[in-house]
């Protein structure tokens, strides 16, 4: 990165916080557009879009370009899709994918909303430290000149806390725009200082703990029980057809929804795996019994944190709890240097990771008013409609 963004990456690295407001920075040249992402499919501004996530206040995996471009390549070839990017002095400080949606979950409602696939489990924005509120700025106000009638902004997978959600609470209170949130829920993430066995016995009784050592014997007395940890790239091709094969045998496969059932998501989650693993990005756990895997979970590390991404067992030995024995191996995702935390992108009271995850985080749906002061009343009525329902 040039010059403009040496200050705040030199104050985080010194645990100093970064420039309050960018404003600040003498006669910066500030935009925000709309752009087609096939303008980004190519190398140099791939790297400007790499540099800005390692920049980013707060890490995204699923928005950086190893995982976005793909994402996009398989679901929306005819490019209705736009990346709102954020420009300071000619150097991208901010970037949202964004779609101009008819239908409101399932009702005939026209919003704007930021882009996530049904494999994408964080929405929020890739934003370069010291210009979150900026960015949030920037981008209402793109969007009250860029509504057609649709009178607020949805933003859907995003967490309910964190410096990018305080920045966007205090724009809109500055502003006095209306918003609500219209949807919380709590999502399993490990985040403890303890070792993993401390963390297991705060987190399962002393009975089942038993229980998953006698399994864990029952699984060594059938065989060559062995856990892979690897963050390298060696073997990923076989690994991921492993993979996939492994999640189709089981109860996904058998509802037409495991990875390997769709050519689109067969597709992004090889294209996925090879863009984190080729960076140092991807983790990936196996517990193999004879050399063959029984259980599987790919997890994406990004800044301090991490994100599990894609699990799957083999249920020919559900009766010993492969999953849930390999889940106890990624409790030592904590022990790697530079990982702080662990999110565990599952849904709300998730019935196998929920039992022994006991840390929580927030993610939340808001609506956002925008466009003149008719469109914004016409928020106001949905919005309590809403909080009604």
């Amino acid at each position: 990165m040039t010059q403009f963004m040496s200050r705040p990456a030199a104050d985080a690295r010194a645990g100093r916080a970064g420039p309050a407001m960018p404003a600040r920075i003498a006669g910066p040249a500030v935009t925000l557009t709309a752009r087609d992402w096939r303008d980004f499919d190519r190398p140099d501004r791939i790297a400007a879009w790499d540099a800005l996530a390692e920049w980013a206040v707060e890490p995204n995996p699923f928005y950086e370009s190893w995982f976005l471009l793909p994402s996009l390549r398989a679901f929306d070839p005819a490019a209705r899709i736009r990346l709102l990017v954020l420009e300071v002095d000619g150097q991208i400080a901010g970037l949202m994918p964004v779609k101009r949606e008819a239908r409101y979950y399932g009702y005939p409602m026209p919003h704007l909303r930021n882009w996530c696939h049904a494999n994408c489990f964080l929405g929020l924005p890739l934003v370069a430290r010291g210009f979150e509120r900026l960015f949030w700025r920037e981008l209402l106000v793109w969007c009250d000149k860029a509504t057609r009638m649709r009178p607020f902004l949805h933003l859907a997978h995003m967490p309910g806390d964190g410096v990018l959600a305080s920045a966007l609470e205090a724009e809109l209170m500055g502003a006095g725009r209306r918003s609500a949130i219209v949807m919380r829920e709590e999502r399993a993430m490990l985040r403890s200082r303890l070792s993993p066995d401390g963390y297991l016995a705060r987190s399962l009784s002393p009975k089942k703990r038993k229980e998953l050592r006698r399994q864990r014997r029952r699984l060594e007395d059938a065989g060559n029980l062995f856990v892979d940890s690897r963050t390298d790239a060696e073997g990923l091709a076989r690994w991921a057809q492993d993979f996939l094969a492994l999640e189709a045998r089981g109860w996904k496969g058998r509802a037409g929804s495991a990875l390997a059932c769709n050519r689109d998501t067969r597709s992004l989650f090889g294209a996925a795996l090879r863009g984190a693993g080729h960076t140092g990005r991807l983790h990936r756990l196996s517990l193999t019994l004879d050399g063959r895997p029984i259980a599987m979970l790919a997890t994406f590390l990004a800044g301090r944190g991490a994100f599990s991404f894609k699990t799957a067992f083999d249920e020919d030995y559900a009766r010993f709890s492969p999953g849930v024995l390999l889940q106890c191996e990624a409790l030592r995702l904590i022990e790697r240097g530079g990982t702080n935390w662990v999110d565990s992108c599952a849904g709300a009271d998730h019935p196998m990771i929920d039992h022994f995850w006991r840390e929580r985080r927030l993610i939340v749906r808001r609506s956002i008013a925008i466009g003149g002061p008719l469109r914004r009343g016409a928020f106001d009525t949905l919005a309590r409609m809403e909080s009604s329902a």
